[in-house]
């Protein structure tokens, strides 16, 4: 819940305007200033205070607690010029309801966040758990300084900044420890914790590898603080070192199976015993499973809830179709599989990193059991669609998308358009015409290393663009979202009128893979349907007769005077636009620029404009 306080008639005209916007997320705080503050403080998520930057400082300065519990306050000053987020930019989410109160009021966001400034990722804004030394490794970031990364596996994060960068001499276990002493110290640890028991399989080399990095890590800041600064992805225990972060990736999945009228405390006993045992974080946890028949078995709920993580459930059938090493005819019994903890903790794959387990009460039978899988990351595939052109006709979405990218693919007269939204350290990858499916084969790659990706194509990227040979390339194995763009239609469309009124169709004329037998079949088919026809691809150096050619199947249907709009680079500055006739039209004016739109028996020219009717009875005046 957003709270509201203002103090003079400007601030409440104001403030009662943001409510209006935003009636479900509001509410507004009257009476005295300071009082309202107060509760609105202690019952609020964020604040938006209608009074000057130094009056709220001074109001909230006894309320403060610590930047992750305080809401996040923003202030709009009375002649509403600026929205300034004030306290818990990330945390608080000030930054970002500085952005949407600019959005509704007539106000300027201001953010003085540093790595918003500089326009790099807080890693306390990735939507991951971090610990350690965030503040300086961030520093260390934003100064320019190396940052080594040490990942256990590529995720799908946004570009972070060009000076964090993997250990270029090993990128697996060293930071330059700067004495040979430090070296034996991490070749010792190795062999010390490869030698001694580990509870489960495939974690003794990982947990080895983490163990060096930290003593390497710190023997390299040696008390100066010199060396590099380390940014460490992993869901094993570590002890950051002095200048080191630790972000928690969502890679452990948790099996859970109980009699029914287990405690909450019982389940979270086992899984937090199980996740130690392991050298494993209980923040890199990303769900809770179990069998559909334990849904609403309250201790698993409440412990999914206490871990602040979903619980995800699965039919019995499913699960007794998993493999599991430890099948057993008690769960068979009671709910109709061999497995739950395994069989649920491993749907869709994974390693098994701790084998069932049971709880361990005093004085009675064990009611729960559990087991962790460890899930590969999967890649992220964003297939953008630009617009026609003008900025102002890219989405939100699609602007969010690119800079949530970390890999930019496409044509390299598309990525020069939103060049300037990418963040520092997001690699471009970037060719000619003519290279559509190496781009797509190339995306696709890149989304299955484990990167997040962006796609780009013109318009919207469905229509005749990188979406088709994209998904053509793409299996099940990454995430692929698509972002829908303003298409050259629909921009020339808008351009010309309301051509697109009643039922319409799109063609390419371009037949360099499509066989022209197959393009005139459509054109033909939309001309005794009576469809409104818009051409993309209409004409190029090598391909001047196609566009007369379906202009005159088009005629053997329709009258001579039917509308035809040509639009030239639709919405941007150079564009062109005129509305002529069928039998009126020069086919030497249109390139691979424009778009060509064929009206049907009822379109008509109206004030300048191409209007095709709602329905095939066209209403005369005063009907």
């Amino acid at each position: 819940m957003i709270g509201l306080i203002s103090a003079t008639a400007a601030g409440a005209a104001a403030r009662d305007r943001l409510a209006s916007a935003w009636p479900t997320r509001t509410r507004v705080y009257e009476g005295p200033v300071r009082e309202a503050v107060g509760h609105a403080f202690a019952e609020c998520d964020q604040l938006v205070c209608f009074l000057a930057t130094g009056a709220v400082v001074r109001l909230i300065a006894p309320l403060l607690q610590d930047k992750a519990s305080d809401p996040g306050v923003v202030c709009v000053d009375e002649a509403q010029r600026h929205a300034v987020s004030l306290i818990g930019g990330h945390g608080g989410g000030a930054n970002e309801l500085a952005l949407a109160v600019s959005e509704v009021l007539p106000c300027a966001p201001v953010v003085t966040t540093a790595t918003d400034a500089v326009d790099i990722p807080g890693l306390d804004t990735l939507g991951w758990p971090v610990e350690g030394a965030v503040a300086a490794v961030t520093r260390a970031a934003l100064d320019g300084s190396p940052v080594t990364l040490y990942a256990d596996a590529v995720w799908p994060l946004p570009a972070l900044s060009p000076n964090v960068a993997p250990d270029p001499a090993s990128g697996s276990a060293a930071v330059d420890a700067g004495t040979d002493a430090a070296g034996r110290a991490a070749d010792d640890m190795i062999e010390a914790v490869a030698a001694a028991p580990v509870p489960v399989g495939g974690v003794a080399a990982a947990m080895a590898a983490t163990a060096a990095h930290t003593v390497l890590a710190d023997a390299a800041v040696g008390g100066a603080q010199a060396g590099p600064a380390v940014l460490r992805v992993t869901d094993l225990l570590v002890e950051p070192g002095a200048r080191e972060a630790v972000l928690r990736p969502p890679s452990l999945v948790v099996g859970v199976g109980a009699s029914r009228g287990v405690s909450v405390d019982e389940v979270l006993g086992l899984i937090e015993a199980a996740l130690a045992d392991a050298g494993l974080s209980a923040r890199s946890v990303a769900a809770l499973a179990t069998v559909d028949a334990k849904a609403d078995e309250a201790g698993i709920v409440e412990a999914a809830a206490r871990l602040g993580v979903p619980l995800r459930t699965y039919a019995a059938a499913e699960l007794a179709a998993v493999e599991v090493p430890n099948p057993s005819g008690a769960p068979l019994a009671a709910v109709g599989t061999p497995s739950v903890a395994e069989a649920a903790a491993l749907v869709g794959g994974g390693e098994l990193l701790v084998s069932k387990r049971k709880s361990a009460p005093e004085g009675r039978p064990a009611m729960a059991t559990c087991a962790v899988v460890r899930k590969q990351p999967r890649g992220r595939l964003a297939v953008v669609g630009l617009g026609p052109g003008a900025r102002d006709l890219l989405t939100p979405r699609a602007r969010a998308e690119i800079r949530r990218a970390s890999v930019l693919v496409g044509l390299d007269q598309y990525v020069d358009q939103i060049r300037d939204l990418l963040r520092p350290g997001t690699r471009v990858l970037e060719s000619g015409l003519g290279a559509e499916e190496e781009r797509a084969r190339t995306a696709v790659a890149e989304a299955r290393a484990g990167h997040a990706v962006a796609l780009i194509g013109s318009g919207d990227a469905g229509v005749y663009a990188m979406a088709s040979p994209a998904l053509a390339e793409a299996s099940d194995d990454i995430d692929v979202v698509g972002v829908p763009g303003v298409t050259a239609a629909l921009a020339a469309a808008a351009i010309l009128g309301a051509p697109l009124g009643h039922d319409h169709v799109s063609i390419s004329l371009s037949d360099l893979h499509t066989p022209w037998e197959v393009i005139e079949r459509r054109v033909r088919a939309a001309a005794e349907a009576d469809i409104v026809v818009t051409f993309y691809n209409p004409r190029s150096r090598g391909r001047d007769w196609q566009l007369p050619k379906a202009l005159s199947i088009l005629a053997e249907h329709r009258e001579p005077s039917t509308p035809v709009g040509v639009v030239r680079n639709a919405s941007r500055p150079d564009g062109t636009s005129r509305l002529t006739t069928l039998a009126g039209i020069d086919p030497t004016t249109v390139d691979m620029m424009t778009v060509v739109v064929v009206g049907n028996t009822a379109a008509r020219e109206i004030a300048g404009r191409m209007v095709t009717p709602r329905g095939y009875r066209w209403q005369t005046e005063g009907s």
